[in-house]
């Protein structure tokens, strides 16, 4: 692992599989831009193993990873900081059958939802899905806090997606 300041508050962090850049292509239809985060346990430890669980699942196709940022909690702030970074992928899920998978990974990975802005094991939100513009009761894309959060829009620079 290797750390490197951005800024006061920012801290970069590569890892074994962050950053990456997929080599073979893909053969699913749509891009979406997937957000990691968390502040449970081995966080470091669970991007690898989530990693390593995308690249075995049918439904997803790893196309890169940004490195990791360590960054202050926002909302809530009295609990440990957050490690977060961003997942470019191919599916051939549409973007509520995506989000609902979504959800079932945080489950795997013991995501608890007690209270808004909780510390958790594991939080992936839906960024970017092609280019849709999508506000339904369970779902908003873009995301809609993505541009003012820098643990999103600095990894994105970061794959040249903004």
């Amino acid at each position: 692992m290797l750390k490197s300041t951005i800024n006061q508050t920012l801290c970069k962090i590569k890892s074994t599989h962050y950053p990456y850049v997929r080599v073979k292509s893909s053969s699913k239809r749509y891009n979406a831009v997937i957000g990691i985060g968390g502040n449970l346990g081995d966080v470091l430890r669970r991007f690898e193993k989530l990693f390593f669980y995308l690249e075995k699942d049918k439904f997803i196709d790893t196309i890169r990873c940004s490195s990791i940022l360590e960054n202050p909690p926002f909302g809530y702030l009295d609990q440990k900081n957050f490690l977060n970074a961003v997942i470019e992928i191919r599916t051939n899920l549409n973007p509520h059958a995506l989000l609902k998978y979504l959800l079932k990974i945080e489950l795997k990975f013991l995501r608890k939802r007690s209270f808004k802005d909780a510390p958790r094991t594991l939080d992936l939100d839906m960024i970017f899905y092609e280019d849709k513009k999508i506000n339904s009761l369970n779902l908003t894309l873009p995301h809609p806090h993505w541009a003012n959060r820098v643990s999103v829009t600095y990894p994105l620079k970061e794959l040249e997606i903004i």
